[in-house]
């Protein structure tokens, strides 16, 4: 955590404080951006090795009202977790409890239905061709989900999983719902998430022209989204800023 954030965190005393407040930050930019969806949607970050104990947030609780004392910490294993009197949302656990249990090098999820993602969810072709530099940071990096079967309970959930398992689709194009980012971290994920939505919303309004697009070739497209795998603490940078920058304007978020 930087010195300008530990001269005002309050709860160090809480278990994975630093990656609480992590979350915390996430979820509240995430509302800052509009890619929230009323009290519904769910982060969760793993905290062990296996990635089976994880953190993520409260049921029903608004992300821009979430802190880091907000968070349950969960385990994928334990199969009484629904009977907890603070249990998860019930698809929460569905989903990001089916990723970590199945996939350890998911360590961090992030699922919304942000407006321009879940646009391009929804269209019989879902894919985000490389017409820019954003669009092409995801080339042959994404997985598209073609078989939604209704809200994410433990089955949908395990079938989602199913189909992240190679670990170079770090985005799912949750056909008819949504969009899902993993990554090593918050700041690795919600970099990931934030650039998808850009890249999504840059597509969709190009598609909107009706004009003929300029999409880059697979060699070129490739070539940038190997270039931007090995670019440097971009992810780390950006999200270091927003915690300073939230410190500033909501601290209450270190909670």
């Amino acid at each position: 955590m930087s010195a300008s954030l530990a001269t005002v965190h309050r709860h160090d005393n809480l278990p994975f404080y630093e990656e609480r407040v992590d979350l915390a930050c996430a979820f509240r930019w995430t509302a800052r951006l509009n890619m929230h969806e009323a009290v519904a949607n769910h982060f969760s970050l793993a905290v062990n090795d296996d990635g089976s104990q994880f953190l993520m947030n409260p049921n029903q609780k608004h992300f821009s009202l979430i802190s880091a004392s907000s968070m349950l910490l969960l385990d994928a294993n334990d199969p009484s977790t629904m009977d907890r009197p603070d249990a998860p949302d019930p698809t929460a656990w569905g989903l990001h409890g089916s990723i970590h249990r199945l996939l350890p090098h998911a360590r961090c999820v992030m699922h919304v239905h942000s407006i321009y993602s879940t646009v391009l969810a929804s269209l019989a072709d879902s894919r985000l061709l490389p017409i820019d530099q954003n669009c092409a940071t995801f080339f042959n990096r994404y997985v598209i989900d073609n078989d939604y079967g209704g809200l994410a309970f433990e089955d949908e959930g395990a079938r989602c999983a199913r189909l992240m398992q190679n670990p170079k689709h770090r985005v799912m194009i949750m056909g008819n719902h949504g969009v899902l980012v993993i990554g090593d971290s918050v700041a690795d994920t919600f970099n990931r998430m934030y650039y998808f939505e850009r890249a999504a919303e840059t597509y969709i309004k190009a598609l909107q022209t009706g004009q003929k697009l300029r999409v880059l070739s697979d060699e070129v497209a490739e070539k940038v989204a190997e270039e931007i795998e090995d670019y440097p603490g971009q992810s780390e940078r950006h999200f270091e800023d927003l915690k300073i920058l939230l410190s500033r304007q909501e601290p209450d978020f270190l909670n």
